[in-house]
């Protein structure tokens, strides 16, 4: 082969081996294109799905201010009995909140789940207040909790003899009184009086079955007879355990967090929880209310409870989350097993993420990947994410504000003080752990009421945190309607 030939060779592969670099740059930019396309794609479907939630998370005002006047609407319907009213406007029976003069000792039992309190507390009138208070909180065993009533009770029973007989010596009953105790029953009962009620049904997530005679109550199941009352059922195994002690105040969580609050601070009108359930109570005139049988109480007010559904905020955000993985590949291309599971997010995880304010959002994404097993997240899911934390959490506390001020609307508080009553405090206590702990949900909460109300309404009003308003309310309680209160 002649030189020329060889030449002629290189420059054939030479240009070949051109061509295949040329082709190979158009194959590269083809796949970044379609990379960059497909990028795209996710980022306008993620857009997509976050237009929709913020469209349907929306609260303006006006809406809220809707809200709030249906609200009244449907409360006074309660108050009439009407039988379709969604609002029941349960009769609490209290009509004696602490005034700050009750002495004595005097016990507490709350009971709201797997656990339950047992609390006793001093009293020593309005110079020295709570003297001394103990309590002991007690997990109800597995097996009983596919038990009956009876022996549910028992249990009950059986530990709070004991936390009887640990009394000190700072604590005195007087000579021949019988101990009194505030009965805390953390769902919605039908009561009779201020000492008896039955179940009218479980809530806080709790599941329902029924079987011949009775309710269940889970986590599993706790046998509850239909119509029997709760009182009756603890008096009798107190009974049993040879506890001589009298219920003096049944209960719930609400209630007990208005007397607390009341018994702290006289301009108390309204409570409310912000917990895992969600409930209000406030003081009603009694002469308003309709489907009230029997002689007005002798204060001339009635204390009643309003219950609304409960704020599942982890859930929500676990589902926007899902679909987002679902549409728009948020967490990559497989969906994360762990984001399918129903309420694998919780509100607490929710309030730490959102409560994340480092710069690449490394406590957020630390959560997603412990509690959802979702590593390696991009800055750019963690902040979508943020962004799904803070809708979900801006609108339960717009509603939640909404209620409550619906709650100061139909007490006519939602107005300007007049001249006479500029000084007068129209206070809201409120408990829970949504609320003490989720800073950025009661921020918000606290400025949509003071929005709803208007600036000079809104100066007279305060909102402030009431603990453990379940435990020392009810044995306040106790104490305002003593057996031997009258003799004082």
């Amino acid at each position: 082969m002649g030189k020329g030939a060889v030449v002629g060779t290189a420059v054939v592969v030479c240009a070949a081996a051109a061509a295949a670099v040329g082709v190979a740059v158009v194959v590269s930019r083809r796949r970044r294109r379609r990379r960059r396309d497909a990028e795209d794609e996710r980022k306008r479907k993620a857009a997509a799905v976050i237009e929709e939630v913020e469209q349907k998370f929306a609260t303006p005002t006006a809406l809220l201010r809707g809200i709030a006047d249906a609200m009244v609407e449907e409360m006074e319907r309660g108050l009439r009995a009407d039988p379709h009213a969604p609002l029941k406007m349960v009769i609490s029976y209290v009509d004696n909140l602490p005034t700050g003069d009750e002495h004595g000792l005097f016990y507490a039992l709350d009971l709201g789940g797997t656990n339950f309190r047992v609390i006793r507390v001093q009293l020593g009138g309005r110079e020295k207040r709570v003297v001394k208070q103990q309590y002991q909180e007690v997990s109800i065993p597995p097996h009983l909790m596919v038990g009956t009533s009876t022996e549910l009770f028992d249990f009950i029973a059986a530990e709070l003899e004991k936390f009887v007989r640990t009394e000190g010596e700072d604590f005195h009953l007087p000579e021949g009184r019988q101990r009194e105790l505030g009965f805390t029953f953390s769902f919605p009962v039908n009561q009779t009086s201020i000492s008896s009620g039955t179940l009218i049904k479980w809530t806080k997530g709790f599941s329902i079955n029924g079987t011949g005679q009775a309710f269940y109550l889970v986590p599993k199941k706790i046998y509850v007879s239909v119509g029997e009352d709760v009182v009756a059922e603890l008096s009798r195994a107190m009974e049993r355990q040879g506890l001589d002690m009298k219920v003096t105040a049944l209960v719930n969580d609400t209630v007990g967090t208005l007397a607390g609050g009341r018994y702290g601070d006289n301009d108390v009108v309204a409570a409310v929880i912000l917990g895992t359930g969600t409930n209000a109570a406030y003081v009603e005139h009694a002469n308003v209310i309709p489907k009230w049988n029997g002689l007005l109480p002798k204060s001339g007010d009635m204390i009643y409870e309003k219950m609304i559904s409960g704020m599942y905020l982890g859930e929500i955000v676990r589902r926007i989350l899902l679909k987002l993985a679902h549409d728009a590949s948020l967490f990559g291309d497989v969906v994360p097993p762990k984001l399918e599971q129903l309420f694998a997010l919780r509100t607490p995880d929710v309030s730490a993420m959102h409560h994340d304010t480092s710069h690449d959002l490394k406590h957020l994404g630390a959560k997603l990947k412990d509690i959802l097993g979702i590593p390696d997240t991009s800055l750019e899911a963690r902040y979508i994410t943020l962004h799904v934390c803070d809708l979900v959490a801006e609108r339960g506390a717009r509603l939640a504000a909404a209620g409550i001020y619906g709650i100061l609307k139909k007490l006519g508080k939602d107005k300007v003080p007049s001249d006479d009553f500029k000084t007068h405090r129209t206070v809201v206590a409120i408990d829970g752990g949504l609320y003490e702990h989720y800073k950025k949900f009661s921020a918000c909460l606290e400025a949509t009421i003071a929005d709803l109300l208007g600036e000079e309404a809104a100066s007279s009003v305060v909102v402030k945190l009431a603990n453990d308003g379940s435990g020392i309310g009810a044995a306040l309680l106790a104490a305002s309607h003593s057996q031997y209160a009258e003799a004082e």
